[in-house]
């Protein structure tokens, strides 16, 4: 088949349905430049929205059987990008919320001047990674200490971006019911402790 003949949109979802290598390269040729921009518009981060675009072409391949050839490629595309960031924003906001928790807490003692409970904390916190499953860990301090994007990691342990996703999800969801409580008891020998010094 001509590379022209996937400008009709129904030859190129029919093809992409019968696993056309080719109509799949012409799809990522055409629309992942402007699937990236638009990403970003969105996310305001291009490497996130690397992210999300690499994570939208590969759900097509992965569910290409189950694309309608009545339905529009690019509007299919834009709103999987949508999608997409959607899910990120939601799963980052409870990957926020446990980071402010412990930011938070670091800053209260910074902000007193108490390097001793800072040092704590931050021992507590690095012992629970420790701690971690080993691909858990190993993907964890790949993604919040290296600061490698989803789609490195990925290419660096030769798995799927969905894998890191979900070994960084579970090593947050870990972290959270394990710090929770030792952070918190950090916190109260030391603002206790300035409470018996009449500090506060």
């Amino acid at each position: 088949m001509k590379t022209d003949d996937y400008n009709d949109n129904n030859i190129l979802i029919e093809s992409l349905r019968n696993g056309d290598e080719k109509a799949y390269t012409y799809l990522i040729d055409s629309y992942h430049h402007k699937l990236c921009v638009y990403a970003n518009s969105l996310a305001k981060n291009i490497y996130s929205a690397e992210d999300i675009v690499q994570n939208v072409f590969i759900k097509v391949w992965e569910q290409r059987e189950r694309l309608k050839s009545d339905h529009s490629i690019k509007s299919f595309l834009y709103k999987s990008v949508y999608n997409e960031f959607i899910d990120l924003y939601r799963k980052n906001q409870s990957l926020f919320s446990l980071e402010k928790t412990y930011y938070d807490a670091l800053n209260s003692v910074v902000l007193e001047d108490d390097s001793e409970s800072f040092q704590r904390i931050l021992k507590v916190v690095n012992k629970e990674i420790e701690s971690l499953p080993p691909k858990c860990k190993e993907v964890f301090i790949l993604s919040k200490k290296e600061g490698l994007t989803n789609i490195e990691i990925a290419e660096h342990l030769d798995v799927s971006i969905k894998t890191v996703e979900a070994q960084i999800t579970k090593a947050f969801s870990i972290l959270r019911s394990s710090l929770e409580e030792k952070v918190k008891s950090v916190l109260f020998m030391f603002f206790g402790k300035k409470k018996k010094l009449g500090l506060n």
